[in-house]
């Protein structure tokens, strides 16, 4: 199967290059001195897995990368407006026979519940496979990534349309990446998905930014705890009220929570640290809002957007 990976960054990077290892034609859309690297030296993979290093077909114009069967868009949320031109750009060229359509698809990997529809505005629902993943990785220097742990989890599924079975595309795309070793789900619809991982991922994000430390301080707190459930109860609760059915519970959100390791830092208490954007307005910022559309209160998120939202661009106030 073709794949073009739109943000080669720690997750794109990360699963194009499992890619390339299992066979498949890969391009990989970068820039600057990480685009030099993988033109130089090839892109290499840390991990506790097994290090390895694969060719990269590296590319700054999506124009040059071919026709693809499957997009994966692995930019962060606030950088998606700036890349759907190359995306627009790949779908147009390219057809997707290996999955039996006429066009090719994209692969939505955002966090949050936004940018399958924000995609989906630019090039049609049609296009759009909505996707979430659970992997901790990184660019430590251009050309190399390193993954912390072992976990690569994708789960894939339909946003627009027919959600009522997995579809054939959604299932051939969720074959290859599991024949690439990696451990990926196919779902019918995976809107819920995306806010079931919402409900723990935008409270753990905001409290660890919020404290400025990792999740084990936190956590033996008790008033945190109380806290940190009813912020993830806020969010399934605005899932309800747009229609969706989770089977996650916000006792099920706390006990993921209580697995985490204690040294861990959320990629938007990073960020805070290195003084980069966040994505506050696609995690605690997205829940606040629907909230209030839909008169769900959501005064622990709400709260937590607040405080984070003066640094959501990166200016750092200590």
């Amino acid at each position: 199967m073709r794949f073009a990976i739109v943000g080669s960054g720690g997750v794109g990077g990360y699963y194009g290059a499992r890619l390339v290892r299992a066979g498949h034609e890969v391009g990989f859309l970068a820039r600057g001195a990480h685009l030099a690297a993988l033109r130089q030296k090839g892109l290499t993979i840390l991990s506790p897995e097994g290090d390895f290093t694969v060719p990269a077909r590296a590319e700054e114009d999506a124009a040059l990368l071919g026709p693809v069967d499957v997009v994966i868009l692995g930019v962060k949320n606030y950088d998606v407006a700036s890349v759907l031109p190359q995306v627009k750009t790949l779908l147009a060229a390219s057809k997707a026979p290996a999955l039996g359509g006429a066009t090719a698809v994209v692969v939505t990997l955002q966090n949050g519940v936004d940018s399958p529809s924000e995609v989906a505005a630019a090039v049609g629902e049609a296009a759009v496979i909505g996707g979430t993943t659970y992997i901790s990785t990184a660019i430590s220097e251009p050309g190399v990534i390193k993954q912390t742990g072992t976990q690569h989890r994708i789960v894939l599924g339909e946003a627009f349309g027919d959600t009522s079975r997995v579809s054939r595309r959604v299932q051939a795309v969720r074959d290859v990446l599991a024949q690439a070793g990696l451990n990926a789900e196919a779902v019918a619809d995976v809107r819920a998905p995306l806010w079931e991982k919402l409900a723990f991922l935008a409270p753990m994000a905001g409290f660890c930014t919020a404290a400025r430390t990792p999740v084990g301080p936190l956590r033996e707190g008790p008033f945190f705890r109380e806290m940190f459930r009813e912020a993830a109860a806020e969010v399934l609760r605005v899932a309800a009220a747009e229609g969706v059915t989770t089977t996650t519970r916000a006792d099920d959100v706390m006990n993921y929570m209580d697995g985490v390791p204690a040294e861990v830092r959320p990629s938007m208490m990073v960020d805070f640290d290195a003084g980069k954007p966040m994505e506050v307005e696609y995690l605690q910022g997205t829940v606040a809002r629907r909230g209030h559309a839909l008169g769900v209160p959501t005064p622990v998120m709400s709260t937590l957007y607040s405080v984070l939202l003066p640094h959501a661009k990166g200016t750092r106030r200590s």
